[in-house]
């Protein structure tokens, strides 16, 4: 621990905790033995972390978040598995994260720069990348039925997902159906109306054609082959 680390007196932190410099730990929170905390991290009053966690840079925990506890799974058998959250992410108030199993990959991960609201929860062995918004309430479920969710997608609000959802994807519902492209997000990360207009061409080829998907899909690797965010569904 640096001098320069701020651990409010009420804070509970482990000797065997690794911190970075720069932390900050608000009242009453708990730090437990195999957490891992990087550089220029705030954690705000009543925060919990344990098991083996890794928080990376520049995060920011909000009170009532609990990070690193044990799954819930039957089939937890307390494995040393892991919670590993990257660099710069904005964790808000009750949220929930949970460490992954032996029955997935052991771990669960989240990327860079995401902001995660109130009372989200990420369960077991789920996978999150980089530049997410997870609005208040989001539920990641435990593999998530093995759901993707593509690059530049967008869920609607107290929707089910069970099926993956497709790069650039507008999904919504009870239970979810692709309903079309989320083009006001493309806009607002500087796709063209050129790079916008091929999406939707392509969406079009895929999935308003008539006619059987593997012919439409066949179409579309033909017309849109090189297209680098064509590529990516």
């Amino acid at each position: 621990m640096q001098e320069k680390d701020y651990i409010h007196p009420t804070a509970l932190v482990s000797e065997s905790a690794h911190l970075g410099d720069n932390v900050e730990i608000g009242a009453f929170s708990v730090i437990g033995d195999h957490v891992t905390i990087g550089d220029n991290v705030k954690i705000h009053h009543h925060v919990v972390i344990d098991g083996h966690t890794h928080i990376g840079d520049s995060c920011e925990i909000f009170p009532f978040a609990s990070l690193g506890l044990p799954p819930q799974h039957t089939q937890y058998g307390g494995e040393e598995s892991e919670l590993i959250i990257g660099r710069n992410n904005l964790i808000r108030e009750q949220v929930t994260m949970h460490r992954g199993t032996a029955v997935g990959n052991m771990k669960t991960v989240i990327g860079d720069d995401n902001l995660i609201f109130v009372g989200c929860h990420i369960a077991h062995d789920c996978i999150i990348g980089n530049n997410n918004i997870l609005a208040n309430y989001a539920g990641i479920g435990g593999h998530h039925q093995f759901v993707r969710i593509g690059s530049y997608a967008i869920i609607g609000g107290q929707s089910t997902v069970v099926h993956d959802v497709i790069p650039f994807g507008n999904a919504f519902g009870p239970r979810a159906t692709l309903n079309g492209l989320n083009i006001i997000g493309m806009s607002r990360q500087n796709f063209t109306k050129q790079q916008i207009s091929t999406m939707q061409k392509l969406f079009n080829t895929l999935f308003k054609s008539d006619g059987l998907f593997d012919a439409q899909l066949a179409s579309a690797k033909s017309e849109f082959s090189g297209i680098e965010e064509a590529e990516m569904v």
